[in-house]
């Protein structure tokens, strides 16, 4: 079982509606965003340093079927990220995809962590 990991403020995952999770960049962008485990730490320092409180959800692929596909962004080759493949989701999580979803942590410099 391959577990990928998607990032979401809290306030966000709270105010969802029932039902499959769409992040707005389903609509932005055609798919959602997700990271590998080595990714995940980096990712939420980059993207969500400004959230004060962020939540990761655990998603199982294989429920998830053909919807993810491992890409690599469209970055410059200095990007820390260049090179990379991310999972990305083109459509929404069916809640049988989630497995778990646990806080990020932040430790004394401000610093996102898996706990």
């Amino acid at each position: 079982m391959r577990i990928i990991y998607h990032l979401v403020p809290q306030a966000v995952w709270e105010q969802a509606p029932p039902g499959p999770y769409r992040d707005s960049s389903l609509a932005e962008e055609g798919y959602l965003h997700c990271s590998n485990p080595e990714q995940v730490e980096a990712v939420a320092n980059r993207f969500f340093a400004s959230v004060d409180h962020l939540l990761v959800l655990h998603l199982n692929a294989d429920r998830l079927g053909g919807l993810v596909v491992d890409e690599a962004p469209s970055l410059p080759p200095t990007d820390p990220f260049a090179g990379q493949l991310f999972p990305h989701i083109y459509g929404a999580i069916d809640r049988i995809a989630i497995v778990a979803v646990t806080a990020l942590e932040r430790d004394e410099f401000g610093t996102w962590h898996l706990p």
